[in-house]
Formats: structure tokens, sequence, C-alpha cells
């Protein structure tokens, strides 16, 4: 896994030497082992590259690369699985390799093949910056499921581009100017959601996307989301794949099907020439991953897990029980709440971006546990998206049926009488019941019933704060992808569409950017056998009843596990990985917070204080857990306090 960074100057800049370097060294974590730059000054082109050796530790794997006629030149970061299959048809066609990297093999493979023909045949994770000599054209590409970042934006006459915002910091006349629409936008999903970045003129490249830029024909700050493609459409695989649902399948045909592929993607990720770990939080994704691994070992598998000395935020032990099972070779570590703490003035360096997963902690702290002992791990990422995992998928449909029974006006006046009674009365009453924080189970209730469609509840749920606007009042509404309905999605139900929008959304958004930069900034690369295209592609063939079942979601991974695991270690409701943040800013985090939601800061920030410092003393009295809403803020304040 490595860092990338790209300049192309359209003054024909005579810095670009100095400053790709100076992009490069940004993001050195990324790739600890080496770095590597091509310069053409006449054409003001620059690549840079920092490398961490996982495949060829040779001098052969050094980036940025050549193809073998000298056309192509590309800094790439990422691993294409399935490279040895490829290599192997390239050299059916006489074609010589002069090492045994996944690089040399994707850039001879675009010589062959171009491009795009290339792309469909890959298996892989990749962020991709080929420049073109003959053309004189870049085209930047991101990975299938968006497992790998790569942002392009604007600083003066140069167009930037990297695996990182960091990188654009380096350049001198960059910006660095916030979009208040896109500022919106992260207080609402707790993330800057793809294409879009925190900075306006810079945007991410989508998941299945390219841009190809014609650098001559340019002008300087031209608006590059046009410039977009799809090369693989995730809406066009449920589409194509609508009549094979539909197709008769029997459950053990089901789960030995999915087995065998889950255990290739697996065995395909296990390829390294540095050691090689997993993540092992005691779940189903993590355990069946694990399993399926230790299964096609000869020796131990290296296992990581970490607990927090906090009852009701421990999985630990559950973990640990399934280690002793597999027979794996298993390290845990329990973290103090000073340990948890002490990671937070770190978040903003380490999320360059203002990012809100409360659960950015733990994964951060679990990666440089890991790092000790292995430079590639294992995760179980993607099984929840795919598989109907989340409590939305299998909770609240069937809710819904029922409320939506009501009609819209009796079903948005009862949302009102919930809201009328008071937090305070709401807890007294689930006091009585053994549910003293009834108030918050309400207000989510009552902000379903309010919602007019499928559409808005799953955007209700994902959401953190319900109106932004109110937050950000100079911010206006934007186009987001996953909530481009013209691709029919009446053809699904409600929990599956709500799977299909949290694999467009949710998943790379949030769960791949926080794993990216918790692992890259340890320099430890991250391979989720789940994000595989062809799980992806297979698990859309399947019906709804192979992944949410009897009230359950991830169905088909549950029982590929129980062949593996016993049940009763592992079937438990989810907890989620994260810590106890609402009575940290209660406590040990009181000072930190208060000083951060200062009014007057909020105010520089571009921010309404108003709602926000009303969230503030709700959850401060305790009648509310506002803890995610307020995190977002947080996070925001500490990441302008960085950058600004």
């Amino acid at each position: 896994m490595c860092g990338v960074s790209g300049l192309f100057s359209l003054n024909k800049s005579s810095k670009i030497n100095l400053n790709i370097k100076n992009m490069c060294d940004a993001i050195a974590y990324r790739g600890p082992d080496s770095d590597g730059f091509w310069v053409n000054e006449k054409d003001g082109a620059a690549l840079g590259h920092r490398r961490l050796s996982i495949i060829d530790l040779s001098e052969a794997g050094h980036q940025p690369m050549h193809s073998p006629s000298g056309r192509y030149i590309m800094s790439y970061n990422g691993e294409i699985y399935n490279y040895l299959e490829i290599k192997n048809t390239l050299e059916g066609k006489g074609h010589k390799f002069i090492g045994h990297s996944d690089t040399e093999v994707l850039l001879c493979a675009f010589e062959e093949y171009g491009i795009q023909e290339t792309l469909k045949k890959l298996s892989g994770m990749f962020a991709i910056i080929l420049w073109d000599q003959h053309d004189k054209k870049v085209t930047l590409i991101r990975d299938f499921m968006g497992k790998k970042p790569l942002y392009v934006g604007w600083a003066g006459n140069d167009i930037l581009m990297s695996s990182e915002l960091k990188a654009f910091h380096t350049h001198p006349d960059f910006p660095a100017l916030v979009n208040p629409d896109h500022q919106a936008l992260y207080f609402k999903y707790a993330c800057v959601p793809a294409p879009y970045s925190i900075y306006k003129n810079v945007w991410q490249v989508e998941p299945g996307s390219l841009i190809t830029l014609d650098i001559n024909g340019l002008s300087t700050g031209q608006h590059l989301l046009p410039f977009m493609e799809k090369y693989w459409d995730a809406k066009d695989i449920v589409k194509q794949n609508a009549a094979e649902r539909k197709k008769p399948l029997s459950d053990n045909e089901a789960i030995s099907q999915f087995e065998a592929l889950l255990s290739t993607c697996i065995s395909e990720r296990m390829i390294s020439d540095v050691p090689l770990g997993a993540f092992l939080s005691g779940g189903i994704d993590s355990s069946a991953i694990v399993a399926l691994m230790q299964k096609q070992s000869t020796k131990p598998v290296k296992t990581y897990s970490i607990g927090f000395e906090v009852e009701g935020f421990n999985e630990a032990e559950f973990a640990k029980n399934i280690a002793t099972h597999l027979g794996t070779h298993h390290h845990e570590l329990y973290v103090t709440p000073k340990e948890a703490l002490d990671v937070i003035p770190k978040l903003a360096d380490i999320y360059d971006e203002p990012f809100a997963d409360i659960s950015q902690i733990p994964t951060f702290m679990v990666c440089q546990f890991a790092r000790q002992h292995v430079t590639v791990a294992l995760s179980g990422d993607g099984g929840d998206e795919m598989l109907g995992g989340y409590r939305r998928h299998f909770m609240v449909p069937p809710m819904w049926r029922k409320m939506n029974m009501l009609g819209h006006i009796p079903r948005h006046m009862a949302s009102k009488a919930i809201n009328a009674i008071t937090a305070d009365t709401w807890n007294k009453i689930g006091a009585t019941k053994g549910h003293p924080h009834l108030a918050d189970s309400m207000d989510k209730l009552a902000g379903i019933m309010r919602q007019k469609d499928h559409d808005s509840v799953h955007d209700y749920l994902l959401g953190f704060w319900e109106n932004p606007y109110d937050l950000v009042p100079n911010a206006a509404p934007v186009d987001l992808p996953f909530n481009n309905l013209d691709w029919n999605g009446k053809a699904l139900s409600f929990a599956e569409d709500m799977m299909m929008r949290d694999s467009l959304s949710y998943l790379p958004n949030d769960i791949l950017q926080k794993v990216d930069r918790a692992s890259m900034v340890v320099s430890l690369e991250a391979r989720a056998p789940l994000l595989d295209r062809r799980i992806f592609e297979h698990v859309w063939t399947l019906p709804e009843h192979m992944k949410v079942r009897n009230g359950k979601g991830k169905w088909l991974l549950r029982e590929v596990l129980a062949r593996h695991v016993p049940k009763d270690m592992w079937d438990r409701p989810k907890k989620g990985f994260s810590p106890p943040l609402g009575p940290w800013l209660r406590h040990e985090l009181k000072e930190w917070a208060h000083d951060l939601l200062d009014e007057k800061k909020l105010e520089d920030s571009g921010l309404n204080p108003e709602p926000i410092l009303k969230v503030w003393h709700d959850h401060q009295a305790g009648r509310r857990n506002h803890a995610v809403r307020l995190w977002s803020v947080l996070m925001y304040q500490s990441w302008r306090m960085r950058y600004s």
C-alpha cells in the first residue's frame, strides 16, 4: 500500500520538482519504505510515489513506473489480487516481466488491452494516476468499492491529485477555502461524501469511476466533475441481476457457493511478501474471515483485538474465545480511558478532512497495535452493507410497514405528539421499565414517523444532524450520487434498497475512509475480502431471504461461520466498535469540548451556535445522549484549528 501524488502545471511552473516532492513528503507514512518521482518540465507534468513494500520488495517494484513501450507512467496505490492470473495471460501473448509486482502487470495490461478493458479484468483495491505520454492526458482511477481514496483539485494554475488532502496544503497556491455546501454535507453525514471534498475546487474520484483530463485543453479553475465517468456501476449490477434473484436456490447450495467464493477472495489476499494477520473483533464478519483464513493456513494466523475496560463496551473476551477455538496466534490489548482519550488530539492530523465516526478511535488503536507485528491485516469490512447487517436493514422495514398504514398526515401528527412530551418525562417513564434513556429511542421513532417514504427514512437514519442547514446558514443543497433514483430502485424491497444505498454511501464515505486513514497513518495495509467486486456481484444474484431472515441480518455469512465456529460463541446482538463517548463528554472530555464549543469559535467557523449549544446543554443535563451529534461539531472544530 502506498501514497500517490500528481501535479500538472498549466503554465509549466519551474517549481514542479519541489512541489511534487513536498506533496509526497506530507503523506510519507503511507509509504515509509521509499519514495520516487517522475518529472517532465516540458509538459509541466510530475508524478510522485511513497512506497509501502508488500509484493516484490526489490527495486523492480519501484514507482512511478513506465509501461513497456514508455507510453504510460503510473503512480499507483493498492493491490491487484488476481494479478498472477492476468500476468500468465500476458506472458502467453509474449510479454516479458522484469520483476513480480502487480504494478508491472497492471501497466502491461493497460498497453495490451487499453484502460477500460483492463479495469474489467481486475480484482483489487486501487487509486491510480496514469499519465499518457502520447496523448498528454492524465487518467485518475478509483477502485470498484472505493477502498482507496483519490482527490483532485486546483492550486492556482496547477492541478493537484493525491491520496490525501495533506499533500494539497504543501502547495503555496492552494487556497484551502471551505465550501459551505459541503460543510453542511459533513454535518449531515459526519463525513464529506464523494464526489465532493470540504474545499472549493477540490473533488474526490467516486468509487468505480475515472477522470480523464486533457492537460492542454483545460483552463485554470475549471470544474472537473463533468469529466468523471463510471467504468463499473453498482446500480447496474443490481439491475442486471434482477432475474437471477428470482431463481430457486437451496440453502445448502447458497451457503457452499458463498463460502467457496469468499475463500477464494481470502486466499488471494493472503499473498504477501511481508508479515500478515487479521483483525478479530468477535463479531460475525471478522470471525468468518479469520475462520476461512485459518482453514487455508498451515500455521496459526496472527489475530488482533482491543478491549475497553468499561462494562458494556468490551468485546475482546468474545474475540479471545473464537481465537482459542480456531487456534490462531491471538494478541489482545486492553485500552484504558486515558489511552483512548490520548488519541483524540491526533485525529485532525489522521483525518485531514472533517470526519466524525466515533469508532475512528478504536480503529486507529487496533491498527497501531497490529502494526507492531504485521504489515498487512485482513478485515471484515463490507459484510453489513451487502448482507443486511445493520439494524435498519432488518428492524426498520417491518416497523415502517405498520407505520405506513396510518398514512403520512396521521403519522406526522403522531410524530409531533411524541416530540411534545419532554425528554425528562420520557426518561421518567422509561426508568420505571428499565429503560432510563427512553427519550433517545422515542425521538428516533418520531423522526422515522415524520418521513414521507423509504428514501427519506434511510437518509434520516444515515444522518447525524437532520437539518444541517440550521448549523450552516449559508449552505445550499447539492446533488448526491446515492440519492439519484433514476435506476428504478422500486424493484428492490425496502431492506435491499437500504443495503444498496449503504454500499453507495455509508460504506465508501464513512467506513472505508475511516479504515484507510487509521491503517495508513501507521503504515499498515488493510485488506477486505468481503469488498471484492465478485462478492458484491454475487450477493446481488441472491434473494433477500438469503441476507435477512428471522429478524436477523447476514443470514448467509452466519451460516458459513456456523460451519467453523459454534453459534453460541458469536450469535448475539451487534454492539458496534465504539468507546463510551456519552459519559466522556460529561466528564473526562467536558472541558475540552466546552472550549471548542465556545460561541465565538463556532461563529468563526461559519456555524450557527444556537442549535449546537442547545444540544450541548441537553447532553450535559442528562436529558438526552447527543454524543454523536456533538462529536461531529467537535471534530469539525478540532480540524479547523489544525488546518485554518
